[in-house]
């Protein structure tokens, strides 16, 4: 840190370098791994990492950082796909009322 002294990383960061290393900081444990995906609990929920030839190259959770090294292709915390299928299961909702124009 700093101030010379040792301790966790505060706050929550992503840093994807060249689309080769990803360093994430608030990361509180790994939950599992393989050379295609990285699944990683954190200060703001889950996080998975997905590429090829995927390794952790650092890991420190007394700090929270965790390093992955490998082709990275996503990283996602599961919000889009929550978001993609509640828009899904309101417009077959809306279609079965009768309704055929769905608004955008």
């Amino acid at each position: 840190m700093a101030n010379g002294t040792s301790g966790p990383v505060p706050g929550h960061r992503i840093l994807l370098e060249e689309r080769s290393r990803l360093t994430i900081t608030g990361v509180t444990d790994v939950l599992s791994f393989d050379e295609e995906s990285v699944t990683a609990e954190t200060d703001l929920g889950t996080l998975t990492v997905r590429g090829e030839g995927l390794h952790i190259s650092r890991l420190d959770l007394d700090e929270g950082l965790l390093r992955i090294e490998g082709s990275i292709d996503a990283a996602d915390d599961g919000r889009a796909r929550r978001h993609r299928l509640c828009s899904r299961l309101l417009r077959q909702i809306w279609t079965m009322s009768g309704c055929r124009w769905w608004p955008k």
